[in-house]
C-alpha cells in the first residue's frame, strides 16, 4: 500500500501506516527529518522544485529523477507500506504515486489508475512534467498525460489531507 502525504503530516503518517520505505520528491535546500522508523537504504530523496518547466534558479523534474523513481518502486518487494511525500502532498508526491501504480500495474489502463488517484485525493494535481517523463520511459504513447488531463486541476488546496493509494491488481514489478 502507499499512502500520500505533505511534509508537515511525514512522521504522523509513517507511524500510523507501520510504513519501512519513503520517497521525498521536495526542492534542494528543504530539511526533511527522516523518521527513525526508516532505514537510509529505504529512503529515496528527489530534490527537484514543483515546475513544468525550467525556470532560473530553479531545477525542474527531469528524465534522471523519474528513473531513480522507477528504479526504487520496481525494487520496493511491496511486503511493507511505503510512504511517498512532498512539500504539499498535491503535485509531486500524487505524481510519483501514479507513475509508482502504472509501473506496478502495468495492465491496469492509464485511466483507471488516475481514476483511483482522483476518488482517494479531491486535491490532488500531479506534477504534467513529472508523469509526461515516465509516459515516455514507460513507453505509454502519451496516455498516461492523457489520462490525468482526463481528471483535471484538483481541488484547490494549501495542502493536500493523506491518502491511501491501493495499487490495483499489484502484479509483479516490471522494469522500464
Amino acid at each position: 500500500m502507499i499512502t500520500v502525504c505533505s511534509l508537515a503530516h511525514l512522521g504522523a503518517t509513517v507511524e500510523r501506516t507501520g510504513a519501512r520505505h519513503l520517497i521525498t520528491l521536495i526542492s534542494a535546500g528543504t530539511e526533511v527529518p527522516r523518521p527513525p522508523q526508516i532505514a537510509e537504504r529505504d529512503h529515496l530523496f528527489l530534490a527537484f522544485n514543483d515546475i513544468t518547466a525550467p525556470a532560473e534558479g530553479l531545477t525542474p523534474p527531469g528524465e534522471e529523477h523519474v528513473r531513480q523513481l522507477l528504479d526504487y518502486v520496481t525494487a520496493w518487494n511491496l511486503s511493507a507500506p511505503l510512504v511517498i511525500h512532498c512539500f504539499a502532498g498535491i503535485s509531486r508526491s500524487t505524481a510519483a504515486a501514479y507513475i509508482t501504480a502504472c509501473a506496478l500495474d502495468p495492465d491496469t489502463p492509464e485511466e483507471a489508475h488516475a481514476a483511483r488517484l482522483r476518488k482517494a485525493s479531491p486535491s490532488a494535481t500531479p506534477n504534467p512534467r513529472l508523469v509526461a517523463l515516465a509516459d515516455g520511459l514507460l513507453a505509454r504513447d502519451g496516455r498516461m498525460r492523457t489520462a490525468i488531463q482526463a481528471i483535471g486541476r484538483g481541488a484547490d488546496a494549501y495542502e493536500g489531507a493523506p491518502f491511501a493509494f491501493d495499487l490495483g491488481a499489484r502484479r509483479a514489478p516490471m522494469r522500464p
